[in-house]
């Protein structure tokens, strides 16, 4: 028998293999690669999670920051494309995983999930268009966002209806792909994420409750898609002369060391920190790493502090930040040594046009690539329509539209709806 061919002993990592390709297609329309683009094996299981996130790279040619995306993959896709990163052709119906930027290195800021319906298909496509820029000598590496580290820790405030909806089908055709494995008994019992995750919430309109016990078993720490898609994602992340943070650092951050924050977050996120060990330090309350804002909201910024903080990561020159809307676009206050990149992208969260920054020749070249001016108007009207459609639905409904969490409470528990910047 050829060598490429599996054998009966290979039978239960095959059906394994396909048991997870049969959910991934499913749920996102995307095949993870395979052993070897010329053989009929079956696909592999996605590679182990690495112990450790990269928390320092070199300086690359050319390096893209693409902000927050909030679970819009239309959206998402067109900053993507402004980027240069996909080709222009790439649509949300059938998003392409062929990487086109060559050695452009992107990092994308975090919060990839809330506020959309779109959380678990954008997971899968960064995932995927990592692979394909590796294989083309570049590289897409998204950071950690406050949303991801509320996900993990259970507060879905700002989840959705339509994202419960997705995290719905998601746990249907999970609980399949764990069906065919059991069929094969040679299969070690695979791990059940459900197990153990309550099936009713007090307070919130049954219609929800399996969107959230599905969101909660996916997401929680050791979850098959925060394990698979979070845990190796670095909290901070230097390249060059840049350090990128979703909200910032403080003196206390990097004195800590940033390289021991990305393992600890890792390991919480992998489920392999004690059981009453919590969520870690430096990414929770108001001056977390993902949280802060005191280099991102305004212009009178702390600049003499910022400049001492980067001065203690040796040949750092700028903070790159996303989580607080800068209305006006990307831009720069202290010398340019804080760069916010969060135009409030999704629909869900702004709804404002695609920018992207870009650094080149090793930091020496700094711009900010904006919306075509047609393409801009374009999408200016429609954003007024909208506009105007929901505000005649807010009128004939005499109540405000809400948002988040407080979609899915009832209305007879006069629960106050959470309001909370993002």
């Amino acid at each position: 028998m050829a060598a490429d061919v599996p054998t009966c002993r290979d039978l239960p990592a095959a059906v394994s293999a396909f048991a997870d390709a049969f959910v991934d297609f499913a749920v996102s329309g995307i095949f993870f690669p395979t052993t070897s683009a010329s053989t009929p094996s079956p696909p592999l299981p996605p590679p182990p999670t690495p112990s450790v996130p990269t928390t320092f790279v070199p300086s690359p040619s050319r390096l893209v920051a693409i902000g927050d995306l909030h679970g819009d993959l239309p959206k998402s896709l067109a900053a993507l494309r402004l980027a240069g990163l996909v080709p222009s052709s790439n649509s949300a119906d059938s998003p392409s995983t062929s990487w086109s930027a060559g050695p452009t290195l992107a990092v994308q800021l975090g919060d990839i999930l809330d506020r959309g319906g779109d959380e678990i298909r954008l997971l899968y496509l960064l995932r995927r268009l990592s692979l394909s820029a590796a294989k083309k000598g570049g590289a897409l590496l998204p950071i950690l966002g406050n949303h991801e580290v509320m996900n993990v820790y259970g507060d879905f405030r700002f989840a959705t209806p339509q994202g419960l909806k997705e995290f719905s089908a998601w746990a249907a055709w999970y609980r399949a792909g764990l069906a065919i494995k059991r069929r094969c008994g040679d299969l070690d019992p695979p791990k059940n994420p459900f197990l153990g995750v309550p099936k009713s919430f007090p307070g919130v309109k049954p219609e929800f409750w399996d969107g959230i016990r599905s969101r909660l078993a996916a997401l929680r720490p050791d979850g098959p898609i925060a394990r698979r898609f979070l845990a190796d994602l670095p909290t901070v992340l230097v390249v060059g002369d840049s350090v990128f943070v979703h909200g910032g650092l403080l003196e206390a951050n990097v004195e800590y060391g940033l390289e021991r924050i990305n393992a600890e977050v890792s390991e919480w996120i992998r489920g392999e920190r004690a059981a009453n060990a919590g969520v870690p330090e430096y990414v929770r309350g108001r001056d977390a790493v993902v949280w802060l804002r005191r280099f991102s909201d305004g212009v009178n910024c702390d600049c003499q502090r910022l400049e001492g903080i980067l001065g203690m990561i040796p040949g750092v020159k700028r903070m790159v930040m996303g989580h607080t809307i800068q209305t006006e676009g990307i831009n720069a206050v202290c010398g340019a040594q804080a760069v916010r990149v969060d135009v409030g992208l999704s629909r869900g969260c702004g709804n404002g046009l695609p920018e992207v920054l870009e650094i080149n020749g090793g930091g020496t070249e700094v711009r900010i690539i904006t919306t075509d001016p047609a393409e801009a108007w374009q999408y200016r009207k429609r954003r007024e329509a909208e506009t105007a459609t929901i505000a005649t639905a807010v009128k004939e409904k005499k109540r405000e539209v809400k948002d988040g969490l407080a979609l899915l409470l009832r209305e007879s528990h006069g629960l106050k709806e959470v309001q909370a910047k993002a």
